[in-house]
């Protein structure tokens, strides 16, 4: 994942690795296998830790983004948390959104222990959300898509 463009900010790699956004159980190890779903998915996208404060141990969240924010994976005591910040607008044909179902521009997937996401319908969402940004940001300029 490419770093932020920030001097002050590390590699994404870096971030993420050496600063322990995760607890190092299988909070940890759920994440780095997303991290690396996502680059998969897209290679381009950016990966930034964000958000430090006491309520997450000054971990941060991971935030990936590519043109817009497409998700943050935030971990608590029994999961991890995907939220796909507009994840209501996409299509998720392997049901993987299973939290924060209710609102109108969030979709979530938590992820508990023991429990695999399905490597290919993951890289799929990914792969729409960001052409999804992409889209937005094509309107929003006055371009049509």
């Amino acid at each position: 994942m490419k770093a932020s463009q920030s001097s002050s900010k590390q590699p994404a790699s870096e971030s993420v690795n050496e600063k322990g956004t995760a607890p190092a159980d299988w909070r940890f190890e759920a994440l780095c296998r997303i991290r690396a779903l996502i680059q998969e998915a897209d290679p381009h996208i950016v990966e930034e830790v964000k958000w430090r404060k006491p309520s997450n141990a000054m971990r941060g969240v991971p935030v990936w983004s590519h043109g817009g924010i497409i998700c943050t994976g935030e971990t608590y005591k029994d999961k991890l948390k995907l939220t796909f910040a507009k994840g209501a607008s996409l299509r998720d044909p392997a049901s993987l959104f299973n939290a924060s179902m209710e609102g109108s521009t969030r979709r979530a997937i938590d992820i508990f222990e023991g429990v695999e996401v399905e490597a290919t319908a993951f890289k799929a969402l990914i792969r729409a959300a960001v052409e999804l940004n992409a889209s937005l940001k094509k309107t929003k300029s006055g371009r049509v898509s």
